[in-house]
């Protein structure tokens, strides 16, 4: 199932659930927990995504952390490293940033003011 993105880490899919039915000849009707009880049971197959034996590329949809307008919220752990990027005509200072992710640490580099203004925490 695919929710919107908020994040570069966010997942797109989480689940798997079960199909009840096909409706039509492009949309499915599936099972979901009453947790996601605000999302409407009936998706368009692009939306779907074949379920893999692997257990470790399922994501569990109790580990998920949705906002209102179904976003995945994630959030930044530590600033591991800063540097100044040379653009053409300015200097742009940013940071590595480890993120809370599902299957082990990941970093981004993020503009410093951006994250200072969301996570003023990290900086203290």
């Amino acid at each position: 199932m695919r929710f919107g993105k908020k994040g570069k880490l966010s997942p797109r899919y989480i689940g798997p659930f079960e199909v009840i039915e096909r409706v039509g000849s492009v949309a499915y009707k599936l099972n979901l927990p009453e947790e996601l009880n605000g999302i409407h049971n009936i998706f368009h197959i692009c939306n779907l995504k074949k379920c893999f034996a692997d257990e470790s590329l399922v994501i569990p949809h109790t580990d998920v952390h949705i906002d209102e307008s179904l976003k995945f919220i994630e959030k930044p752990l530590s600033i591991e490293d800063r540097q100044v990027k040379k653009l053409r005509r300015k200097h742009v200072p940013i940071v590595k940033v480890k993120w809370d992710a599902r299957r082990g640490p990941e970093y981004t580099w993020e503009v410093e003011a951006t994250m200072k203004e969301k996570y003023p925490y990290l900086f203290e």
